[in-house]
């Protein structure tokens, strides 16, 4: 009889073991991932992805998110998207079709952004993009969240800048015509700048398609327009090539830049030629206090490179998610039921303590309230904090 007791008691133990291994399963929630991993910009996707992973780290650390009582672990499902945006709104949909996400974080370029958001959208599934700055990202989607300011408030911001910072009164403007991001803010740079300056105060208004490497037409146009600075929206593998040939063909005066500037790879490929410029930042790492710094010397110290925005508005976007889980009151385990949940919290959100600055979402709107800062690239190559622009 006392081994039958024992025996039994084993089989029970292991029972509630295997019990437990599944209650713990069910008690996971997937957070998608919508990467450019790889493709013309895989810094964006390694950074985006690198936040993500951090932060499930910390949550599941901790014991999880604590959401009706109950604590649910995070899980990542992440998809390459290769910056492609038909593979971005393919990925979203496998996303949301068979990895079952709760939510979404990315795509960050709004060439990708822009048709994930369509497809998140309509499958009504939460979506946060870290850094898609483009207005159609979110405009009439009430799944679709960013963690960023709008082209609509960075080109007024640079535009300020410009005035301000050196009483400019004749702009150039070269951009991307076929990608949706630097064609959409150069045409609202090019709006308000010559809304405050004149008709015809853009002097150069030149544009390019994806994947040319010789701008020495449109630059040779700049330069004998009269322009006293030039304004390119352009990525961080882009630039480079943009302000080198500039550099080449005689162009000494200043070339400013948007938030798509903030790689540390834009140094490395850039090197003395980009010293000394501005661009319009979600952040700067040089010189971060608080939590700020913390996530930069703790992400520094795991992938050994300083994190760029990208990480940085990465880390805020999930983050947000994840206040968003907690809010949402209850997980019913339906899971349309959860996600409608989760999404009416985020839109909810006030004063959201983010590394990248305070967010809090008006009513009925995707798009935080937060100002931009002008970023300096100093003598050491840092991006260094210059000041805040709230056009």
């Amino acid at each position: 009889m006392r081994k039958m007791v024992i025996v039994s008691a084993v089989l029970l133990t292991g029972i509630l073991m295997v019990t437990g291994a599944f209650a713990q399963k069910a008690a996971t929630l997937k957070i998608g991932i919508n990467a450019e991993i790889t493709g013309d910009i895989p810094k964006v996707g390694e950074a985006t992805k690198f936040a993500a992973q951090m932060y499930v780290e910390d949550v599941n650390k901790a014991g999880g998110i604590e959401v009706g009582g109950k604590k649910y672990l995070l899980e990542l499902a992440v998809e390459d998207n290769e910056a492609k945006a038909e593979s971005a709104a393919k990925a979203a949909t496998k996303l949301v079709t068979v990895d079952e996400v709760i939510a979404i974080v990315g795509p960050q370029a709004s060439k990708q952004a822009v048709p994930a958001g369509e497809v998140s959208n309509n499958y009504k599934t939460p979506m946060i993009t870290g850094w898609s700055t483009n207005p159609n990202t979110t405009k009439d989607r009430p799944y679709v969240f960013r963690a960023c300011f709008l082209d609509d408030f960075q080109g007024p911001a640079l535009s300020i800048f410009a005035k301000d910072e050196y009483k400019f009164t004749k702009a150039a403007v070269l951009y991307d015509v076929a990608s949706d991001y630097p064609k959409g803010l150069a045409e609202f740079f090019k709006k308000d700048w010559e809304k405050k300056n004149g008709p015809g105060s853009v002097v150069a208004y030149e544009s390019f398609t994806t994947k040319d490497t010789d701008f020495s037409s449109q630059l040779t146009k700049i330069i004998n327009s009269g322009a006293e600075f030039l304004f390119t929206p352009q990525y961080y593998n882009e630039v480079p090539l943009i302000v080198q040939q500039a550099k080449q063909l005689g162009w000494k005066k200043p070339i400013l830049g948007s938030d798509s500037w903030a790689s540390d790879e834009l140094v490395k490929l850039c090197g003395k030629d980009c010293l000394g410029s501005y661009f319009v930042s979600h952040y700067a790492s040089a010189g971060a206090k608080g939590a700020t710094k913390e996530f930069i010397d703790r992400y520094k110290a795991k992938f050994g490179n300083i994190p760029d925005d990208v990480a940085a508005l990465t880390w805020d976007a999930i983050g947000l998610i994840g206040q968003g889980i907690k809010n949402a009151g209850k997980i019913t385990g339906d899971i349309k039921k959860d996600r409608e949940a989760v999404r009416n919290a985020i839109a909810g959100i006030k004063n959201f303590p983010g590394i990248t600055g305070t967010i809090t979402f008006p009513p009925n709107s995707g798009d935080p309230v937060k100002c931009a800062n002008i970023v300096k690239i100093n003598d050491k190559g840092e991006f260094e904090f210059y000041k805040t622009a709230c056009p």
